[in-house]
């Protein structure tokens, strides 16, 4: 499922350090630590109907993510929610958008991966995009098992929303390779940990589980499944999982803020029979859909 081109992006306003730029125009400079190493953080938003979706809940990860990387200079809140809007605004976008937030370590004084090089503040970048969810939950995806594992804490800890994302790209190419949507990545034990880009969750016999966020980024939208499975009084846990387990599962589904919530059909091969003819992921996304306005952050 490649993502496609929207004409109406030709001529965003995309916000750059402490303004707007014509998408032409939007550029970091060579000296920026995203360039020189990856070293920023970001959140991916989406907005519907006039409201960032779980727009807090973002802004926590963003921050504690430049925590853990220890940047200098992290923008308060207010700032960055003003420039959030601001953007939207100066492109008429109040639904059906995704917004790509990035906070780099900014420019540095010269080349190099020591920190004490950036001296100039930090930059926020904020790419607006219209664009709908990236799958189809009507139709569903299919997998392959990637031979690229998920990071470990002992190595680089998932939690941190870091930009350096070899990892999941490297994952992707082997899907892409093969010819399906997108590839599961194992943690370093041999259980599954993620997708390349979204959250993994299987049903079986009415109970739903999904990874222990160990070697998976724990998800916004993850989380939120997690509270709408038990607020339905669903039977919902965290705990490792096998590849035998997903290969005979009654239904597999991944979730992320691009994607929403999306049915997983085939994995290396073995379709998702759905053996019990459960239909626990209908309940979860009529569920998801209702959420979505109260847990909008107006946009002002």
């Amino acid at each position: 499922m490649l993502q496609k081109y929207d004409p109406r992006n030709t001529d965003i306003q995309i916000y750059v350090k402490d303004k707007l730029y014509p998408r032409a125009e939007a550029k970091v400079s060579v000296f920026d630590s995203a360039v020189q190493g990856g070293d920023a953080v970001w959140e991916g938003l989406r907005v519907y109907n006039g409201g960032v979706f779980m727009l807090d809940r973002h802004l926590d990860r963003l921050m504690s993510s430049a925590k853990a990387m220890h940047f200098a200079d992290i923008p308060n809140r207010a700032s960055i929610i003003t420039a959030l809007f601001d953007t939207l605004k100066a492109n008429k976008m109040d639904t059906d958008t995704h917004v790509r937030l990035t906070l780099t370590r900014g420019e540095k004084i010269t080349s190099g991966m020591d920190p004490r090089l950036n001296t100039m503040g930090s930059t926020l970048i904020i790419v607006p995009e219209w664009k709908k969810p990236v799958y189809d939950n009507t139709k569903g995806i299919s997998l392959i098992t990637s031979s690229t594992r998920r990071n470990s804490p002992a190595f680089l800890d998932s939690k941190i929303h870091h930009a350096n994302l070899i990892n999941n790209i490297l994952a992707k190419i082997e899907a892409n390779v093969a010819g399906v949507d997108a590839a599961l990545m194992l943690d370093n034990r041999g259980f599954a940990a993620e997708l390349n880009g979204t959250n993994i969750f299987m049903v079986a016999n009415d109970k739903i589980y999904t990874p222990h966020a160990v070697a998976c980024l724990p998800g916004i939208t993850r989380g939120l499944v997690l509270e709408l499975g038990r607020e339905a009084g669903m039977e919902i846990y965290e705990k490792d999982l096998s590849l035998t387990e997903l290969y005979s599962a009654d239904e597999v589904f991944c979730t992320g803020t691009m994607g929403e919530l999306t049915p997983i059909y085939s994995i290396d091969g073995r379709t998702i029979d759905n053996k019990s003819e459960s239909e626990v992921m209908k309940v979860l996304i009529k569920a998801f859909e209702a959420k979505i306005p109260a847990y909008c952050h107006k946009i002002v």
